[in-house]
Formats: structure tokens, sequence, C-alpha cells
């Protein structure tokens, strides 16, 4: 059995009336408490942030805002009570409207088909950018080209050529939509389709604008510049408002959404805000310590490799990592150390390194002491 979703109002936290303004300050207050990068690794604030989103899509939207408070999850969810004995995903709450205002005489408060000549948003557009480790660290700015539909500059939308105008279609009255009605022995029975004479667009152009056709958007090459913010993560995706298709009947235009791929670097890893990478260091640095140069995004640091590190060993770099997309602060390096093995000794150097081995005792290697220590028992 599915699960049951909650109440939107009471997601947000909020009553049935509230306003506008109470239902977006309600939105923010709880999509930044359970924003997933101020939480990471928590699945229940992950899910409750989905579902804050949820919730503010439906009421923050009039239009499904009403169709929510008559209806519930069933007048804005297609797939609510699928595979029940109630209403099926393909059902029209417009039919549903008109079939009760056909028995009970308009009556019944069902919803409408949505006005075809009503503002409509622009769909979004979706492309991939490829950064570098470095400018997905530090942000920076990326020229992107788009191919999106805009507003026809000829006819201004209308679809018109020069001094026409659309005619409102005769068969829908403007509405898009025709009630077909049928007598049966219970009564009048009427369902609502799509106007055939005007394609469901409650207007006919006679003269159709050269330019866009009649379509009143024309299809454009564009160059926007889309800035980076700096931290942003490999799979993550930016939003920039109004660069998307055009919208319908002077409706706004959809977004472009950019997903970020980071190529990978040769020297450093990225965990979250911190860097890790792998230092090789020469065996005499390992038993005398030494300072050493180590490369870091901001560029090469030195550090101070005390004596007798051990290969394997990590140590922090504090605030060398990445900066935090939310811009608190930045993490940390974490570099790891390993001891290169020479090769290719001349007889020189074997000689002073047998008389050096031969000068040291199991005393001064602990872990091996151990080890074969536990061999031998």
């Amino acid at each position: 059995m599915a699960e049951q979703k909650r109440d939107y109002y009471e997601v947000l936290g909020v009553n049935k009336g509230a306003s506008d303004d109470e239902i977006k300050r309600a939105y923010r207050k709880l999509a930044k408490a359970n924003h997933p990068d101020l939480n990471p690794g928590n699945k229940e604030a992950e899910a409750r942030f989905k579902e804050v989103n949820e919730a503010y899509e439906i009421l923050s939207d009039k239009e499904k805002k009403s169709r929510y408070d008559q209806f519930g999850h069933a007048g804005v969810d297609p797939n609510f009570g699928a595979g029940g004995a109630g209403f099926d995903g393909g059902f029209d709450f417009g039919d549903l409207g008109d079939i009760f205002g056909s028995f009970f005489g308009g009556g019944f408060g069902g919803g409408r088909r949505t006005n075809p000549n009503a503002p409509q948003r622009g769909e979004s557009l979706r492309m991939s950018l490829i950064l570098s480790f470095e400018e997905a660290a530090f942000g920076c700015e990326k020229a992107v080209t788009v191919e999106r539909m805009e507003v026809c500059s000829t006819c201004q939308g209308s679809g018109c050529a020069e001094g026409a105008t659309p005619e409102v279609c005769p068969d829908c009255h403007g509405t898009g939509t025709v009630q077909i009605r049928r007598q049966t022995p219970m009564g009048v029975f009427a369902t609502s389709s799509p106007c055939s004479h005007c394609g469901g667009k409650g207007k006919i152009i006679h003269q159709p604008c050269k330019e866009c056709r009649g379509a009143g958007t024309v299809r454009q090459r564009r160059t926007i510049q889309a800035s980076i913010p700096a931290g942003i993560d490999n799979g993550q995706t930016i939003s920039i408002r109004g660069q998307g298709n055009a919208g319908k009947n002077g409706g706004p235009a959809g977004d472009l959404l950019i997903t970020i791929t980071v190529r990978p670097h040769e020297l450093f890893r990225r965990e979250g805000t911190s860097v890790l990478c792998d230092a090789p260091i020469t065996f005499a640095q390992a038993v005398l310590g030494a300072e050493l140069e180590i490369p870091t995004i901001d560029g090469k640091v030195k550090y101070d490799l005390p004596e007798g590190t051990q290969s394997g060993s990590t140590f922090r770099l504090k605030g060398k990592g990445i900066p935090s997309i939310n811009g608190r602060g930045r993490g940390d390096q974490y570099v790891t150390v390993y001891i290169e093995t020479p090769r290719n000794l001349n007889k020189e150097q074997k000689e002073a390194l047998k008389k050096f081995a031969e000068t040291m005792g199991d005393n001064n290697y602990e872990e091996r002491k151990k080890f074969f220590g536990k061999k031998k028992r």
C-alpha cells in the first residue's frame, strides 16, 4: 500500500487560510533548516527538504493551490490513488465538474480546464558544463551557448501578421474546450474535450506572422554568462532564472539548469570540502625530518615533517581545502606521505646502506619487533 502523504499545510506548519507571504516565510525557514548542504548525510533532513519543496510548489501556485483545496492530493497528483477503486491518474477534474454540474444544475464546484489564453510559464532548459578542479573550487564565470525559444520580435508573440488580430474561436468561445452532452436515463451527461476547430488554443489566426509562422516564438542561439559558485561539486546543478524557453501569452520564461561535471585532478581528490593528496618522501626525509613544499589549490606551502615519520602518516593543512558552497569557511587539505624506496643504487651507496643497517637493531623498529615477535609465539 502506498505511503499516505501529509497535508501540505501541515508540512509547512501554516493554517489553510494562510497568506502567500506566510506560506513563503514558512517555506524559507524550513528549507534552510533542512537543506542538504547544512545536513550532510542526514537522510531524514533530505526527505524533509523534498517534502517541504513539494508542499511549497503546490501552495505557491494559485491554480494548483485551488485544486488542492478542493480535492486534496488527488487534485494535484496524477498518480494519486493509482491502482485503487478511486480516481484514475488520467481523470480530468474539469470533466468531473461538468458531470456533476449537469446532474445537479451546476451546484458542484468542480475544477475547470486551464484557460489556453492565460499566461503560461516557459519550459526550463537543461545542459551540462565541464569544469576544472580549481574552477569548481573557487568558482568562475563561464559563457554558455543555448538554443531556446524566444518571443517573436516581429509579431511580439501574437502569431499574427502586422495589422491582423486573432479571432476568438466561435466554437469554444475562447475556452479551448467544448462540451459534449449525452442524454441518459439518469439525465444529461456532459464531458469536455479540446476544441477541434482551434486545436484547443481558443483562438484562430487567419493571417500568421511570416517570421514565426503563427507560433509566436522563434528559435534563437544565445550566449549567456553563467556565474558558477565557489565550492560546487560534481553532479550539482545551478539554475539561471528566466534564461529558458519563452512563456506563452505573456507568461514568464523558464530557467536554464546547468549540471556540473568536474574533471579529475592529477594530484588532488575531493571529499566534501576536504582535499586529499599523497606525497612521496625519501627514506632520509622520513628518518631525519625535512621541510617539504606541499602543493595545494592555492599554490605551494611549506610543512615541517617531523623526525621518524612513518609511511602512511597523514597530516592536515588547515583551511587549504574547498570553500563551502554556502560561503561559510573552507575545508582542510589532508596529505598522506609514503616512503619511496630508491632504485638502482651504485656500489658505494649499497655499502653505505649495509654499514647503516649493521648499526641498527630491532629496538629501532617497534612495529617490526611486534610483528615478528607475534610470529615466533
